[in-house]
């Protein structure tokens, strides 16, 4: 729809120009008509509101701010012109009307990268709440500043919005906490379906931005802050068909960037813990909730029932997080365990063989299944075979057809971009939807003691 969009209003452009260009019009006459051109345009965008695939969300707002913008200065240039009588010179007309399509065009950008995307319809009884807060962890300063200030690590809360204390007088039975880490320069909200099915049944879910790995996300400032470029650059080099680095340099990077994200993830699960057990601290930071609001939320944690997941980098740093005693339950989505790398020798890596106790989940793309299985029957020590293959409760599945980024939101929102990071030719929306089924099914036995847990070997 948006292709249509763009063509009317191209078309339309295109038929003013040429009008006017064979009127040969003064500038008086020739104004008055650009800004009666301008308000059709606008009233054209209007009018296909109303179809679908078309609105006023972000994926708009760039064009209709383009057209509330030219009729403004339409009608002050008309103003200007009323007692003009000097002609209009044709190449202007078509300059303008060039300039006027370059400028719709690109404000439709957005319009063609992004889809027309709501979310998954989620299958549990609670209508999903979410808030947000930033965490300020006083015993570490920002490595990527240089004004000695502390690291920050925003939270985004998804939880059972009819069973907070805010919208429950009588109050409300403690529920399970998942904690979700994204991937390498990827964004609090890249499985925001998993969080809102998850919370819909009864779960209070916390997505945090690792700041300077992250697309982009804000600091307790207002500041943006978008993803370090060096970071960008090598985490694509090393997550590339061809990556430069040798096994050793690639350990040095990725430890480095585990690190930091483990210590991340720490932090958050044991601010969470305190505040539940004590109050909040000086590391709260309430930049757009009030703090009753927060209180709230955390009083739904049940602090003895924590489980962990993430995608990609993210579910690597889960794995290594997941070895606390109070971590109850681990889920990676297509990440490989590089906290569990312990070093290189001759070129292979050395992998922590202490076995994994706590329950859980890989579930990998189908390239990713492929390869583990190869380096299993090899002497190569692939982290992701020896966790498992070590882990008391280890399972492992994957979807046929898919790709890495299958295992978020992205294909259903940005597919073009989706594409160029790694799909496959998997039904998008169905690979969610049954990755989603999965992670509650596990969530719900080992967290809540609901049901045996047992998954297929492929989907």
């Amino acid at each position: 729809m948006a292709i249509l969009l763009l063509t009317v209003l191209l078309i339309t452009e295109i038929g003013f120009a040429i009008f006017e260009y064979t009127k040969s019009p003064t500038k008086k006459d020739w104004s008055l008509r650009r800004l009666i051109c301008d308000g059709i345009e606008l009233g054209i965008y209007m009018i296909m509101i109303l179809l679908p695939g078309i609105d006023t969300s972000f994926r708009f707002k760039g064009l209709m701010l383009i057209l509330m913008i030219r009729i403004v200065i339409a009608g002050i240039t008309a103003l200007i012109q009323r007692k003009s009588n000097t002609g209009k010179k044709r190449i202007m007309i078509v300059f303008s009307a060039v300039f006027s399509m370059i400028l719709i065009t690109f404000s439709l950008i957005p319009a063609f990268i992004f889809a027309d995307y709501h979310g998954r319809e989620v299958t549990g009884e609670y209508s999903v709440g979410e808030a947000q807060a930033i965490l300020i962890d006083h015993s570490r300063t920002e490595k990527f500043e240089s004004d000695g200030s502390y690291r920050e690590v925003p939270v985004h809360f998804y939880y059972p919005a009819d069973c907070t204390t805010e919208g429950n007088e009588q109050g409300a039975h403690t529920m399970p906490l998942v904690i979700f880490s994204h991937g390498a320069f990827g964004y609090y909200q890249s499985n925001a379906s998993t969080y809102m099915e998850l919370a819909s049944h009864g779960y209070v879910v916390i997505s945090l931005d690792h700041p300077y790995h992250s697309f982009f996300t804000k600091d307790s400032d207002g500041k943006l802050i978008t993803v370090d470029p060096k970071f960008l650059q090598t985490a694509s080099e090393v997550g590339g068909d061809a990556n430069p680095y040798s096994e050793e340099e690639t350990f040095d990077i990725t430890s480095e960037w585990i690190d930091l994200r483990i210590k991340d993830e720490n932090f958050v699960l044991d601010t969470i813990e305190d505040t539940v057990k004590n109050g909040f601290s000086d590391s709260w930071c309430f930049t757009a909730e009030p703090a009753e609001k927060i209180e709230n939320i955390t009083d739904l944690v049940d602090i003895d029932k924590i489980g962990l997941m993430g995608h990609s980098l993210g579910g690597a740093t889960a794995v290594t997080v997941g070895r606390r005693d109070d971590v109850k339950a681990v889920i990676d989505l297509d990440g490989t365990m590089l906290g569990e790398q312990t070093g290189v020798e001759d070129g292979n890596p050395i992998v922590n063989e202490e076995p994994y106790t706590t329950p859980i989940l890989c579930i990998n793309n189908e390239e990713h299944q492929i390869e583990a299985l190869k380096t299993e029957r090899s002497s190569y020590s692939y982290a992701n075979n020896v966790i498992l293959n070590s882990a008391k409760e280890g399972y492992v599945t994957y979807f046929v057809g898919s790709g890495h980024m299958n295992y978020t939101d992205l294909p259903l929102f940005a597919p073009g971009l989706a594409e160029k990071l790694g799909t496959g030719d998997v039904d998008p929306a169905r690979c969610i939807d049954q990755v989603n089924a999965i992670v509650l099914s596990f969530f719900d036995t080992y967290l809540k003691g609901e049901g045996t847990f047992s998954v297929q070997e492929s989907y």
